[in-house]
C-alpha cells in the first residue's frame, strides 16, 4: 500500500472556495467514492465537471455476467469515450475555469491489461495507439486508495446490479494495479488519500480537511491521512 502518516494540515477553520489547480483529476478503484468527491469539488470551485458514463457502454453489464467474452467490446466502447472527452480537453479554452475529472485517460489500459487476454490486448494497444490523442495533463491528481474489503462495502451498499457480480478476486487485482500505477505515476502534482476510514464523497469534516490540504500543495507527492486527524 502507498498510504503513509500525514502531518496534521493546520486549523485555520476557513472554507476554501477558489483553487490553484485548474484541471483536477480524482482517481481510484471502483467504490472508493471518485465520481461524488469530483462532483464535489467541482461545485466548491464553481468547475466544469468532467465524468465518465458508464451506463452508456452497451456492454458493461454484460462484461459482468461474462468477462470473458465481452471484456475487448466493453473496453474498445471504453476507450472511444475517453478519447472524445481527452480530445476535448485538449483543445485551449481562454475562458475555461477549473475542470474537475474522475478518470485520467491512462486508466483505460490499466483496465485492459487487466482484463484482456493476451491475443486481444495486443489488438487492443494497436487500436489505443492510433486512436488516443496529445492528451491534457491535469494540474493535480488526487488518488483515493482503499483496500477491497472496503470497495466490496461500498459496491454493495449502493446496490447498482450488475455490479454485485464483481468477485472479490477482481477487486484485489484491481486495487493492486492501481497501486503499482501510482507507485510510478510522476506526470503531475499527486495527492495519494487513504480513503478506508473516512467518507470523503459524503461526509463534511474529512472533505473540508481535504479542501484544505489542497490549498497546501504545490508540485511533487504528498500524502493525506484523514484517519490521523
Amino acid at each position: 500500500m502507498l498510504m503513509q502518516t500525514e502531518v496534521r494540515a493546520a486549523d485555520t477553520g476557513s472554507s476554501v472556495t477558489e483553487s490553484s489547480f485548474q484541471h483536477i483529476v480524482v482517481e481510484g478503484p471502483i467504490g472508493v467514492g471518485k465520481t461524488t468527491l469530483a462532483r464535489r469539488l467541482a461545485e466548491r470551485f464553481g468547475g466544469e465537471l468532467i465524468l465518465e458514463a458508464p451506463a452508456d457502454n452497451p456492454f458493461l453489464e454484460r462484461f459482468y455476467r461474462k468477462p470473458a467474452t465481452w471484456a475487448l467490446a466493453t473496453q474498445l466502447s471504453f476507450l472511444l469515450q475517453r478519447v472524445r472527452q481527452a480530445d476535448e480537453l485538449a483543445r485551449p479554452d481562454l475562458f475555461a475555469g477549473v475542470r474537475v475529472a474522475d478518470y485520467l485517460i491512462e486508466k483505460d489500459r490499466l483496465f485492459a491489461e487487466l482484463t484482456l487476454a493476451a491475443d486481444e490486448f495486443e489488438i487492443y494497444e494497436q487500436v489505443y495507439a492510433q486512436m488516443t490523442p496529445p492528451v491534457a495533463v491535469p494540474d493535480l491528481v488526487i488518488y483515493l486508495q482503499a483496500p477491497a474489503r472496503v470497495l466490496r462495502a461500498r459496491i454493495s451498499s449502493r446496490g447498482i446490479d450488475f455490479e454485485q457480480r464483481m468477485g472479490a478476486d477482481y477487486l484485489q487485482r484491481l486495487t493492486d494495479a492501481y497501486t503499482r500505477f501510482f507507485y510510478n505515476y510522476n506526470a503531475t502534482t499527486l495527492l495519494i488519500v487513504n480513503a478506508a476510514e473516512i467518507d470523503l464523497a459524503h461526509g463534511a469534516e474529512g472533505f473540508e480537511l481535504l479542501v484544505e490540504r489542497l490549498g497546501q500543495l504545490r508540485s511533487g507527492r504528498y500524502f493525506f491521512n484523514p484517519s490521523f486527524f
